[in-house]
């Protein structure tokens, strides 16, 4: 207790040394700059301190940390029982700050159920949208905690909520490679077409993944395989580059386009290339990719593999007619 009195330079050094928020050592931080003691308490799971600290009347939702506040920390920890205390106390259970946006989101991508549970029960908003994941609904896809998805759908969570990372739940769900959850959500009317996100849909995630059952799961539920958008492009591209032959071929059979351009590699030919996945490569080029097509970061597909060093993959491009002096 002595440690974590906040007129103590004691707690100010010890957070200097060494910040269990996550900042490792900073000599020059400034009192103001630190979280109080009880958000530490709660960061370490340090249930008595974090009772004491709050029978002498610790500031329940004081700001700061990584977390925010002391409640999103203990969530995010997996602490409940000071998360009963700092709830029991006041805490706000609906505050908007720190990495995930609110102590919900922050349980649930934890897998803290019994926690999500208890925030729930004392009004926690399941479709609040902030932080990292956009919602709790995202976070617990991304998790692949299945229980507190069901948790969260059956108390009116919105399946199809935009924001976060991957942009919806589903693409949350079928990056991560969580089966269960991306059939929960399509049984649900998860929309398997929504754009948005880091991977742009559904399908590019899994695919990117090598998730190749969900890829089959979302093509079924008709995603469109020529879908632009993410950081890829579409999930032909996040296919080659991953390496995914079997999700290639699928894609290519269910009317992928083999000369799309778009996405970080430009085409999937590109990617292929760049990523040394030789029997990819000769799909692609069998089924019609143009081995001098332009875009991108590399420029075209020579460039990247040589980049790269793939030798079994350059030639077979210039075998296949690539510009050995093509410029970009």
């Amino acid at each position: 207790m002595k440690l974590l009195t906040d007129e103590n330079n004691a707690f100010v050094n010890w957070v200097r040394i060494y910040d269990i928020d996550g900042d490792g050592m900073d000599l020059q931080k400034q009192r103001h700059e630190i979280a109080k003691p009880l958000y530490y308490a709660s960061l370490a799971g340090l249930t008595e301190a974090s009772y004491v600290l709050l029978e002498m009347r610790a500031d329940v939702n004081a700001w700061g940390g990584v977390y925010g506040n002391a409640l999103q920390a203990a969530s995010h920890g997996g602490h409940e029982a000071i998360a009963k205390q700092l709830i029991e106390k006041g805490a706000d259970v609906n505050a908007k700050e720190g990495q995930y946006g609110n102590a919900l989101q922050a349980a649930s991508h934890g897998g803290h159920e019994a926690i999500a549970k208890q925030l729930i029960e004392k009004g926690a908003d399941v479709n609040a949208k902030e932080g990292q994941y956009g919602n709790a609904l995202q976070a617990a896809s991304d998790g692949g905690h299945e229980a507190i998805a069901k948790l969260l759908i059956d108390k009116g969570a919105d399946v199809n909520a935009q924001g976060g990372h991957f942009g919806n739940a589903l693409q949350a769900a079928s990056q991560g490679g969580h089966e269960a959850i991306t059939k929960l959500l399509m049984e649900k009317r998860a929309e398997v077409k929504a754009q948005g996100g880091f991977y742009g849909n559904a399908l590019q995630a899994a695919s990117y993944g090598g998730h190749e059952t969900i890829t089959k799961q979302l093509i079924e539920r008709e995603a469109d395989v020529n879908a632009q958008g993410g950081v890829y492009g579409n999930a032909l591209q996040a296919a080659s580059y991953g390496g995914h032959e079997a999700i290639a071929k699928l894609l290519i059979e269910k009317g992928a386009d083999v000369h799309a351009q778009e996405g970080w590699f430009g085409n999937a030919l590109q990617a292929a290339s760049y990523g040394g996945h030789e029997a990819i490569a000769k799909l692609l080029i069998d089924k019609g990719a143009d081995v001098n097509a332009q875009g991108s970061f590399y420029g075209n597909a020579l460039q990247a593999a040589s980049l790269r060093g793939h030798e079994a993959i350059a030639k077979l491009l210039i075998k296949k007619g690539a510009d050995v002096n093509a410029q970009g």
